[in-house]
């Protein structure tokens, strides 16, 4: 009797559409870009609280886009999405574009359900390290080297040294610890959704978005809209969290993107966020 009587008041028309939060994770992770802000959890706390808050939520949509960077910020950032999904009960839902690769494979896994589009590159469950050694340049040019340390250890790995097969080893064991942290977070995840070898799947190789669901590495083929739209309604409103500008670009009143540094900096950042990309063809 009460419902018929609320509803002389509060007609269809007005019924408070379903909202879904949208969440874009997209660039390079780790510590804050000098060009364009890397994804690292200083950055994006206040975005994923602020989705956490919408009225009417009725979940959280992650648009994942990262050939990957630091384990540690891939774990806090997804850490802190779980942590919220779980305390406000709100199921988040993960969809791949390009790339969702070594980290942001990680990321895509704080997804109850992971979604990509068929050409998506997906996986790459490894641990890589890259470097130079420029020894023989310093001796050809004739530039002699002067380094002091306390430890024994302290210039591991370094580039204007000759390889140490014990450094390697240590580097080895380093790998090891994070795949392993890796490995574990994905099987918690994922759980007997996965398929296949566990070798071929924690082996670091990528796959097309077709392939990876025969994995068990996604759920589905689908983009943002059509997906939400099935889950939740024609009405669904899809309300994307955006980030703040930092405090010295609004100052300096500088266009969104555009950086404080010297162009110098620019350089190197984008040679190393280039290098990133380059691995997938991207």
């Amino acid at each position: 009797m009460m419902e018929k009587w609320l509803a002389r008041f509060w007609p269809p028309w007005r019924e408070p559409r379903p909202v879904v939060a949208v969440l874009r994770l997209s660039g390079v992770i780790g510590g804050e870009s000098r060009l364009s802000g890397g994804l690292n959890l200083t950055g994006l706390a206040g975005q994923i609280e602020r989705a956490f808050k919408l009225y009417h939520l009725k979940a959280v949509a992650l648009v994942v886009n990262s050939p990957g960077g630091s384990p540690v910020q891939s774990a806090l950032i997804a850490r802190r999405i779980r942590a919220l999904a779980d305390e406000k009960k709100v199921p988040v839902f993960a969809f791949a574009e390009d790339v969702a690769a070594s980290g942001g494979y990680w990321l895509a896994c704080a997804g109850d359900e992971i979604y990509a589009d068929e050409n998506s590159i997906i996986g790459s469950i490894g641990v890589i390290y890259a470097g130079f050694g420029f020894q023989a340049l310093l001796e050809k040019i004739g530039i002699e080297r002067r380094l002091h340390t306390r430890g024994d250890k302290k210039m591991m790995l370094d580039p204007f040294a000759a390889e140490d097969a014990e450094d390697v080893t240590r580097l080895m064991a380093l790998q090891k610890d994070v795949h392993d942290s890796f490995k574990a977070y994905v099987r918690e995840r994922r759980g007997e959704r996965l398929k296949g070898a566990q070798r071929k799947l924690f082996s670091g190789e990528v796959w097309t978005g077709k392939r990876a669901l025969g994995l068990g590495l996604i759920d589905g083929l689908g983009d943002l809209r059509t997906v939400m739209r099935a889950r939740y309604g024609d009405k669904v409103r899809l309300r994307d969290v955006v980030g703040r500008r930092r405090w010295l670009e609004r100052r300096l009143r500088l266009p969104l993107g555009m950086s404080s540094v010297g162009w110098a900096e620019q350089l190197i950042e984008a040679i190393e966020t280039r290098g990133h990309w380059h691995r997938f063809g991207l």
